[in-house]
Protein backbone atom coordinates (compact mmCIF):
# COMPACT_ATOMS: atom_id res chain seq x y z
CA UNK A 1 0.00 0.00 0.00
CA UNK A 2 2.88 2.79 0.74
CA UNK A 3 5.27 1.26 -2.15
CA UNK A 4 3.41 2.91 -4.52
CA UNK A 5 5.65 4.20 -7.11
CA UNK A 6 5.34 8.26 -7.52
CA UNK A 7 5.04 9.02 -11.26
CA UNK A 8 8.56 10.74 -12.29
CA UNK A 9 8.64 14.76 -12.64
CA UNK A 10 10.48 13.84 -16.01
CA UNK A 11 8.35 11.42 -17.27
CA UNK A 12 5.78 13.90 -16.53
CA UNK A 13 7.25 16.43 -18.82
CA UNK A 14 7.77 14.18 -21.09
CA UNK A 15 4.14 12.71 -21.59
CA UNK A 16 2.77 16.61 -21.31
CA UNK A 17 5.09 17.55 -24.17
CA UNK A 18 4.13 14.76 -26.58
CA UNK A 19 0.19 15.62 -25.41
CA UNK A 20 0.39 18.79 -26.28
CA UNK A 21 1.57 18.26 -29.80
CA UNK A 22 -0.68 15.59 -30.84
CA UNK A 23 -3.83 17.32 -28.68
CA UNK A 24 -2.80 21.07 -29.89
CA UNK A 25 -2.66 22.31 -26.32
CA UNK A 26 -2.06 26.18 -26.53
CA UNK A 27 0.69 27.53 -24.13
CA UNK A 28 -1.25 29.46 -22.45
CA UNK A 29 -3.37 26.73 -21.19
CA UNK A 30 -3.03 24.88 -18.20
CA UNK A 31 -2.16 21.40 -18.38
CA UNK A 32 -2.10 18.63 -15.50
CA UNK A 33 -2.12 14.79 -15.34
CA UNK A 34 -3.55 13.01 -12.00
CA UNK A 35 -3.37 9.13 -11.31
CA UNK A 36 -6.86 7.98 -9.74
CA UNK A 37 -7.12 4.70 -7.78
CA UNK A 38 -11.02 3.27 -8.25
CA UNK A 39 -12.73 0.92 -5.81
CA UNK A 40 -15.90 0.91 -7.93
CA UNK A 41 -16.79 -1.89 -10.04
CA UNK A 42 -16.04 -1.58 -14.10
CA UNK A 43 -13.44 0.59 -13.23
CA UNK A 44 -9.23 0.36 -13.81
CA UNK A 45 -7.42 -0.17 -10.88
CA UNK A 46 -5.97 3.03 -11.56
CA UNK A 47 -6.66 5.48 -14.26
CA UNK A 48 -4.88 9.03 -15.38
CA UNK A 49 -7.16 11.65 -16.18
CA UNK A 50 -5.30 14.78 -18.03
CA UNK A 51 -7.03 17.90 -18.58
CA UNK A 52 -6.71 20.78 -19.97
CA UNK A 53 -8.15 24.04 -18.70
CA UNK A 54 -8.02 27.35 -20.92
CA UNK A 55 -7.58 30.95 -20.53
CA UNK A 56 -11.41 30.76 -21.78
CA UNK A 57 -12.74 28.85 -19.01
CA UNK A 58 -12.48 25.33 -21.58
CA UNK A 59 -11.68 22.81 -19.83
CA UNK A 60 -11.19 19.13 -21.79
CA UNK A 61 -10.35 15.53 -20.15
CA UNK A 62 -8.99 12.50 -21.19
CA UNK A 63 -8.99 9.12 -19.37
CA UNK A 64 -6.02 6.77 -20.07
CA UNK A 65 -6.93 3.47 -17.90
CA UNK A 66 -3.13 3.15 -16.65
CA UNK A 67 -0.91 4.56 -14.54
CA UNK A 68 1.25 7.44 -14.96
CA UNK A 69 4.65 5.03 -15.47
CA UNK A 70 3.35 2.82 -17.72
CA UNK A 71 1.75 5.40 -20.31
CA UNK A 72 3.31 5.24 -23.54
CA UNK A 73 3.14 7.61 -26.99
CA UNK A 74 0.13 5.19 -28.43
CA UNK A 75 -2.27 5.52 -25.49
CA UNK A 76 -1.56 9.08 -26.54
CA UNK A 77 -2.00 9.03 -29.99
CA UNK A 78 -5.39 6.42 -29.78
CA UNK A 79 -7.64 9.38 -26.50
CA UNK A 80 -10.17 10.88 -27.85
CA UNK A 81 -11.79 14.21 -25.96
CA UNK A 82 -14.43 13.56 -23.23
CA UNK A 83 -16.50 16.60 -23.70
CA UNK A 84 -16.93 18.55 -19.98
CA UNK A 85 -17.18 22.40 -20.62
Amino acid sequence: MFNKKKPNAETIRNLKLIFSKKHHVLETSILSMAELSCHEPNCPPVETIITERALDGKVRNWRIAKPINEIKEIDIDSLDEEHNH
